[in-house]
């Protein structure tokens, strides 16, 4: 069972990465909502809130896109690694 459920975690991941394109991320507006967001690149990697922010990542240190959600819209984002 314990195998069964860490391939299940690296398919996700997998899957999650292959969404980490330029076109994805261009595709990125001010003003989404994280629902939004999740539609073009997948359920996010990592999430923080704090105070009516959200701080999400996709991906993990090598590639990655980051966006910021302020009153759940898309304030500010960046990538790294993507082309």
């Amino acid at each position: 069972m314990k195998k069964i459920m860490v391939l299940l975690a690296a398919l996700s991941l997998l899957g999650a990465c292959s969404k980490l394109t330029q076109d994805n991320y261009n595709q990125v507006k001010a003003g989404m909502t994280y629902e939004e967001v999740t539609g073009i690149l997948g359920t996010a990697t990592h999430c923080d809130e704090a105070i009516g922010t959200k701080s999400c990542r996709w991906g993990d240190d090598e590639k990655n896109i980051k966006i910021t959600f302020l009153a759940d819209r898309a304030t500010v984002f960046s990538n790294h690694g993507i082309q």
